[in-house]
């Protein structure tokens, strides 16, 4: 299938998944023009904040290749990835993205995603969530065991 038609897939999926009870967005991850993995955003039906439709694609994409490395696959959305989505992408090492609507369409439907952007690039200690480092001396403990740890799958 081509790039259009994987674009067209996932634009179908995410309107399917509001007649299902879920949020206007489908994804869909392919490799060599095969579909390997398709995901719509289940947050209000499932309760889960991290249900988006890109992360539930990933899942799957590394359930079926048996990997948590998706290099040579590339991912169409329906609508340009949020902060968390994005990060998942570039996590998952998928090549390419492509993507149906951006990002302020999605804010004019009230799914803005402006605000995490603004809170990241702004210092730890200015950000409207309050982050305090806790215990780095115990913490440490694990990083050293891990970077001893000769037989380590590393990613």
């Amino acid at each position: 299938m081509n790039d259009r038609g994987l674009m067209r897939k996932a634009i179908e999926l995410s309107i399917e998944n509001i007649k299902n009870g879920g949020g206007p967005f489908g994804a869909v991850i392919a490799k060599d023009g095969e579909i390997i993995a398709t995901g719509t955003n289940r947050v209000t039906a499932d309760n889960d904040p991290t249900a988006h439709a890109e992360v539930n694609a990933i899942r799957k994409a590394c359930q079926t290749l048996k990997t948590f490395d998706l290099s040579g696959c590339t991912i169409y959305t329906s609508c340009e990835p949020c902060p968390m989505c994005l990060a998942a992408i570039y996590w998952a090492h998928i090549d390419k993205i492509y993507y149906g609507n951006n990002k302020k369409d999605a804010a004019d439907m009230g799914f803005d995603d402006s605000y995490i952007y603004d809170e990241l690039n702004l210092p730890v200690e200015k950000r409207t969530k309050l982050m305090n480092e806790l215990l780095p001396e115990e913490a440490i403990k694990a990083f050293q065991l891990w970077d001893n740890t000769e037989d380590k799958t590393e990613y």
